[in-house]
């Protein structure tokens, strides 16, 4: 690319998934600018990424996810550039061996427990709370029926205290109460995971979502281009091409990371996918089992049962949590925040954004925890802003 062409850009996002691919996107469409999105792996998507295995199974290659949302807005935008596989996600957990519906519900209780009994709880649980409420294990535990206060201890011990024990790495002492009293017991006969109205995948996968999204004649995409080698952050200029940069500048990547960890590393609980196939048209059942007791992963995902694709073979993935370390090339995945990482973060966030028309979008970026309908929202609201700022005259830029 030769420096005439880059002098085209109004915007660079770094990131290409689904923050940098749906504020791309719009500026380019509705701002009419010219947006470079870098990415340094060697696909778009990032960790919603899906591919097909050597079997032919779509698997999403950094573990599942479900797309699910109450906003219209969100989900309309996003089906402009796919058809939908919707579904009701439902999870089991595996219990000593016997697979049970979680969150833990009224239909559970007739797992646990024999039929007559599993009848008395849940006459005791509707009267004391109503029926479709969901009640945090804390309230239930304050009831003075012994029987509830049970059902309390049940879900603490078999689905709750190992399961999170393993997902962050924690002994149980260590685990903050406040998270103990969030978790439901839902008073009601509905199976499903998520209570929201649109729930599904795209149809022909993710990833064919945000080649579409990205396919744009105002968008380039560069693959395999760390943001580091293009752009360069000092004096409070952005440098892009050996010239100032006073174009838009979206940063979807870890924060440290920009920055080469030089006030120490940002903590964060990975990940470890382990993928089998099997030559036989079902695995589980199931498209998700949480294993909350035994074993050292903490679920299975059986794809095909996720995607609907109607294939002779299946593929399975063990998720396993691990400690992270940048230096040995390990995803971030899931924030820990506290105090003190807050403020780690907050300190490398302020020398980013002391550079003018730059802003920083997404989990990493912003070390908070999305789910992707949030995330759209806020790439969307981010856009706006943007956009508006283009329509007010304020100069966007470019390389001078």
């Amino acid at each position: 690319m030769d420096m005439e062409e880059k002098t085209l850009y109004q915007s660079i996002v770094v990131g290409a998934g689904i923050a940098g691919s749906v504020i791309a996107r719009k500026l380019a469409e509705e701002g009419n600018q010219k947006v470079l999105v870098v990415d340094k792996r060697d696909h778009i998507g990032g960790n919603c990424y899906d591919v097909k295995d050597e079997q032919g199974v779509l698997i999403h290659q950094y573990g599942p996810h479900i797309f699910h949302t109450n906003q219209k807005e969100v989900f309309d935008y996003l089906s402009r550039f796919t058809k939908w596989y919707m579904f009701d996600h439902e999870v089991v957990a595996n219990v000593h061996g016997s697979l049970i519906p979680v969150p833990f519900n009224l239909n559970t209780l007739y797992f646990v427990y024999e039929e007559e009994k599993a009848k008395e709880l849940e006459e005791k649980l509707i009267t004391a709370y109503g029926l479709n409420s969901r009640v945090p294990i804390l309230k239930l535990r304050e009831n003075e029926d012994e029987d509830i206060q049970k059902i309390a201890d049940y879900v603490y011990e078999n689905i709750f205290l190992y399961y999170t024990m393993k997902q962050w790495g924690k002994k149980p002492e260590e685990i903050d109460p406040s998270v103990t009293a969030r978790v439901p017991i839902v008073i009601s006969h509905d199976n499903r995971y998520f209570r929201d109205k649109y729930q599904g995948v795209p149809l022909l996968g993710y990833t064919s979502m945000f080649q579409n999204m990205l396919e744009h004649p105002n968008i380039d995409v560069e693959l395999n281009t760390n943001s580091k080698s293009i752009l360069t952050f000092k004096d409070g200029q952005v440098i892009y091409g050996g010239k100032p940069f006073t174009g838009n500048v979206i940063y979807t990547g870890p924060i440290d990371e920009l920055y080469n960890y030089d006030e120490g590393q940002l903590p964060y609980r990975s990940l470890e996918f382990v993928f089998e196939n099997f030559k036989q048209n079902d695995y589980q059942g199931h498209s998700v089992v949480n294993y909350t007791v035994s074993e050292e992963y903490t679920r299975i995902t059986e794809f095909k049962h996720l995607t609907g694709q109607d294939i002779d073979t299946t593929t399975i993935v063990k998720e396993y949590p691990r400690d992270y370390d940048a230096k040995k090339g390990q995803i971030p995945y899931y924030a820990i925040n506290n105090e003190e990482n807050d403020q780690l973060y907050q300190s490398y966030a302020d020398r980013f954004l002391k550079h003018e028309h730059c802003y920083l979008l997404g989990r990493l970026a912003e070390y908070r925890y999305f789910n992707m309908d949030g995330m759209v929202y806020h790439a969307l609201a981010l856009s706006e802003k943007l956009l508006n700022k283009d329509k007010s005259g304020e100069n966007l830029g470019g390389v001078k």
